[in-house]
C-alpha cells in the first residue's frame, strides 16, 4: 500500500512539474515577444520625439512651479499641499489630530488660545487718515487704491455700530443715514448725507376748535443731522480745512442731541440706546477735530482738546485717544508729559500696542543715544542706562518685529489702513508713518535701534511656540494683513516661512527636465541611444527579476519537508 501511494504521488508530482515548466516557457516567450515589440517601437522613434517629450515635460513642470510660487506668495501655503491635506487626506482615512487632542488640552493651553484669538482681532486705527482729504488725493495722484475692500467694509460696520441705533426710524434724517452707512458707492453715501441735511423741518397740522373746517400748519425746525456732517467731512471734503469746518457744524448739532438724550436716558432702554449713540457721535467728532488741529499745525490746541476729551469721557477707551495724545506730545517734544501718559497706559492689565512699546523705548533710548557707540560699548560693556534702553528696544521688537525695518527705512512706507492688526505689518506701517519723524528728531536713536534690534531674535528660540515677555507671536497675522493692506505692498512676514516641499520638488523636476531637453536638443543621436539603453536595461532587469521569482517558487514546490515527530502518547 505504501509503495503504490508513493508511485501515485511521484507520477502526479512529475506531471505538475511539467505543467509549471511549460507555463514558465510560454510566459518567457511572451516576455521576449513584448520586448521585441518595444525595441521595434523605440527604433522607429526619431530624436525629435525625445526633444518634444523633454521640452513638454519641462514646460509643464515650469508652469506648475510658477503657479505654486505665486500661490505661496499670495496665500502663504502650497496649493498642492493644501489640496492634498483638504481633499486627499480624508479619502485616505486621515485622522484630524486637533479633534483627538481637544479633550486632553489643559487650562493653560485654552488660555493661550484665547489670547491668540484676541491678539488676531482687528482694531480701528486711532491715527487713521481722512478719506476725502488724504486717501482720495493719493488715488488722484498715483492711480492706486490705498484702501482694500475688506478695510472699508470694516469701517462701514464700525459706522453702523457707533452712529446708528434702533430708534433711528423716528427721525427721518437718521433713517436716511442708517441706509447711507450701508451704501458701497461713495457718491451714493454723499448724496444721502446731503438729503439728510435738507430734511430740517416738518409741518404738523393743528386744528382750530372755533372753525372746525379750517386748519393751520405749524412749522417745526428739526436739529441738523450730525452724522451727515461726519460723512461729508470724511469723504467729500478735499482738504483738512474743509473737513474741520464740517466737523464744527457736526459738533454743534451733535452737542445738542447729546444734551437732549442725556436728560431722557433713564426713561427706558430706547432712550438709553439713543444716548449711547449720541455719546459715540460726540466723542468721534471731538477726536477728529483734535486731529484736524494737529494736521493744520495747531498742536497745542490739539493736545488740550484731547486732554479735555479724555477727562470728560474717561471710560471710552475703544477710540484709543491716548495714542493720538502721545503722538501730539512727541511733536511738542514734551517728553515728561509723554512719560506721564505712558505710566498710566503702559500697564500689564491693558492691551499693548506698538505706539506704547516703541514710545517707551524711544524715551529710554533718548537718555543714552547721543553718546552711544557700538565700539565703546563692546570694549567697556553696557552701562545701566544703556542696558535699560536695549531691553526696552528688545521688548518693543518682540511685540512687533516689523517696525524696525520701516523706522530704519529698509522698507518703503505706504499710507496706513483704517484698521490695524496688533503685532502685524499693518500696525507697523501705522506707527512708522506718524512716528518716524520723532525717532529722527532724537539724535542717535535710530543708530541705537539699528545696532540692537536684531538681538531680540536670539532671545526667542522658536517664536511660534515660545515668547519671552509677551505671548507667543500669533500665526494669523499674515493672512489678516494681506486683507488689510493693498496688493501693491509686499507684506512683511515674521517669522520667515520655509519653502514648502512641493515647490522645491517642482523646482528640481523643472530643472532636471530642462537639462534633459537641452541635452537632447544639442545631442539628439546620443540622447536617443541613451534612452534606448535605459529602457532596454529596465526591461531586462524586470525579466530577470521575474525569472528569479519563478525559479524560487519552483524550488519551494520541490522541497520535501521532514515529517513532524509524533508524541510518545500516540505511539502504537
Amino acid at each position: 500500500m505504501t509503495s503504490s501511494s508513493s508511485i501515485f504521488l511521484q507520477k502526479h508530482g512529475d506531471s505538475r512539474d511539467v505543467d509549471d515548466v511549460e507555463e514558465m516557457g510560454i510566459l518567457q516567450m511572451q516576455r521576449r515577444r513584448n520586448k521585441s515589440y518595444v525595441s521595434m517601437f523605440l527604433n522607429t522613434l526619431t530624436p525629435k520625439f525625445y526633444v518634444a517629450l523633454t521640452g513638454t515635460s519641462s514646460l509643464i513642470s515650469g508652469l506648475i512651479l510658477i503657479f505654486e510660487w505665486w500661490y505661496f506668495r499670495k496665500y502663504g501655503t502650497s496649493f498642492i499641499e493644501q489640496v492634498s491635506v483638504s481633499h486627499l487626506r480624508p479619502l485616505l482615512g486621515g485622522v484630524d489630530n486637533n479633534s483627538s487632542n481637544n479633550s486632553n488640552s489643559s487650562n493653560g493651553d485654552s488660555d493661550s488660545n484665547r489670547q491668540s484669538v484676541s491678539e488676531c482681532k482687528v482694531w480701528r486705527n486711532p491715527l487713521n487718515l481722512f478719506r476725502g482729504a488724504e486717501y482720495n488725493r493719493y488715488t488722484w495722484v498715483t492711480g492706486r487704491e490705498p484702501l482694500t475692500y475688506y478695510d472699508m467694509n470694516l469701517s462701514a460696520q464700525d459706522h453702523q455700530t457707533f452712529f446708528t441705533c434702533d430708534s433711528d426710524h423716528l427721525r427721518p434724517a437718521d433713517a436716511i443715514m442708517q441706509k447711507a452707512w450701508r451704501e458701497r458707492n461713495p457718491q451714493a453715501r454723499i448724496s444721502a448725507a446731503h438729503e439728510a441735511l435738507e430734511i430740517n423741518e416738518i409741518r404738523s397740522r393743528v386744528e382750530v376748535p372755533l372753525i372746525a373746517s379750517s386748519t393751520i400748519w405749524e412749522i417745526k425746525l428739526l436739529p441738523k443731522c450730525a452724522t451727515a456732517y461726519i460723512l461729508l467731512a470724511e469723504e467729500e471734503a478735499t482738504t483738512i480745512a474743509e473737513a474741520e469746518k464740517l466737523f464744527k457744524q457736526a459738533l454743534k448739532a451733535g452737542d445738542g442731541c447729546y444734551r437732549r438724550s442725556q436728560q431722557l436716558q433713564h426713561h427706558g432702554s430706547q432712550y438709553e440706546a439713543q444716548h449711547r449713540r449720541d455719546t459715540n457721535v460726540l466723542v468721534y467728532i471731538k477726536r477728529r477735530l483734535a486731529m484736524c488741529a494737529r494736521r493744520l499745525g495747531r498742536t497745542r490746541e490739539a493736545v488740550k482738546m484731547m486732554r479735555d476729551l479724555m477727562k470728560e469721557f474717561p471710560l471710552l477707551s475703544m477710540f484709543n485717544i491716548h495714542e493720538n495724545l502721545l503722538e501730539a506730545l512727541l511733536e511738542l517734544q514734551a517728553y515728561a508729559d509723554v512719560q506721564a501718559v505712558l505710566a498710566k497706559y503702559d500697564d500689564i492689565s491693558l492691551p499693548k500696542s506698538a505706539t506704547i512699546c516703541y514710545t517707551a523705548a524711544l524715551l529710554k533710548a533718548r537718555a543714552v543715544s547721543d553718546k552711544f557707540s557700538p565700539e565703546a560699548a563692546s570694549r567697556r560693556g553696557l552701562s545701566t542706562a544703556e542696558m535699560n534702553a536695549v531691553e526696552a528696544i528688545h521688548r518693543a521688537v518682540e511685540f512687533n518685529p516689523h517696525v524696525p525695518k520701516y523706522l530704519l527705512e529698509m522698507k518703503s512706507l505706504i499710507l496706513p489702513p483704517e484698521h490695524i492688526l496688533k503685532r502685524g505689518d499693518s500696525e507697523a506701517i501705522a506707527y512708522a508713518f506718524f512716528h518716524l519723524a520723532h525717532w529722527k528728531r532724537v539724535e542717535g536713536a535710530l543708530n541705537l535701534l539699528h545696532c540692537t534690534w536684531e538681538g531680540t531674535f536670539r532671545m526667542i528660540p522658536y517664536p511660534l511656540e515660545k515668547g519671552h515677555l509677551f505671548y507667543p507671536y500669533p500665526i494669523c497675522t499674515e493672512t489678516a494683513d494681506r486683507e488689510l493692506l493693498p496688493s501693491f505692498h509686499e507684506v512683511s512676514v515674521y517669522p520667515k516661512k520655509e519653502l514648502p516641499f512641493f515647490i522645491l520638488f517642482t523646482a528640481g523636476l523643472c530643472s532636471f527636465t530642462a537639462m534633459l531637453a537641452l541635452l537632447t536638443h544639442q545631442f539628439p543621436e546620443l540622447m536617443g541611444v541613451f534612452a534606448k539603453a535605459m529602457i532596454d536595461m529596465f526591461c531586462s532587469a524586470e525579466l530577470r527579476d521575474w525569472n528569479c521569482q519563478s525559479i524560487f517558487m519552483h524550488l519551494e514546490d520541490d522541497l520535501e519537508l521532514p515529517p513532524a515527530p509524533q508524541s510518545p502518547h500516540f505511539q502504537n
